[in-house]
């Protein structure tokens, strides 16, 4: 039943404050969900690829950081949540890239407690136009559904994200420490 707009009068307002806390149908809780708390990597946050056997700026073939992930919570039914993100990240292409191109790898991670409970590879494709060396690429919008309870809301998950990195990546990151 859609929330009425325009009432009048003290028992207007009765209504509305109980529609207001009861919601305005039947399809799950009045309150927003408790949403997990979103992490994004500090070692992984950055993505800086190198053509192979070189460490040079020369060598360069493209720079990224994950500058934001946007998210949102709703209930699906009354015993999952929903939780909407995507990725945004600034990308630079470096003298060593070939083509106007840049694939950059990214994964998502759900755990609950010690235990990993989902983890998935994405890949965000950027383009850059003539004469621009720099962009800021949004990736698909990801669904994540979370089965919760009475006893277990969905702030029992954690969701991780990060750059899909190599060794050779995260030692460099490691080394040069946060930006």
């Amino acid at each position: 039943m859609p929330c009425p707009l325009h009432l009048r009068g003290t028992a207007a307002v009765a209504i509305l404050l109980a529609t207001s806390l009861g919601g305005c149908d039947d399809s799950g809780p009045a309150f927003a969900p408790a949403c997990p708390q979103l992490t994004l990597l500090r070692d992984a946050a950055d993505l800086t690829r190198f053509r192979p056997g070189g460490r040079d700026l020369t060598d360069m073939m493209a720079d990224a950081r994950i500058s934001a992930v946007p998210a949102s919570c709703s209930y699906a039914t009354p015993q999952t949540v929903t939780a909407r993100m995507s990725v945004t990240v600034q990308v630079s292409r470096g003298p060593a890239a070939q083509g106007r191109t840049v694939s950059v790898p990214y994964f998502i991670a759900v755990t609950e407690g010690d235990q990993v409970r989902d983890e998935q590879d994405y890949t965000l494709n950027t383009s850059f136009p003539a004469n621009v060396d720099s962009v800021t690429a949004n990736g698909q919008e990801i669904t994540l559904r979370l089965p919760i309870t009475a006893d277990k809301s969905a702030a029992a998950y954690k969701i991780y994200v990060g750059f899909r990195l190599n060794p050779d990546e995260l030692a460099y990151n490691r080394a040069r420490g946060p930006r």
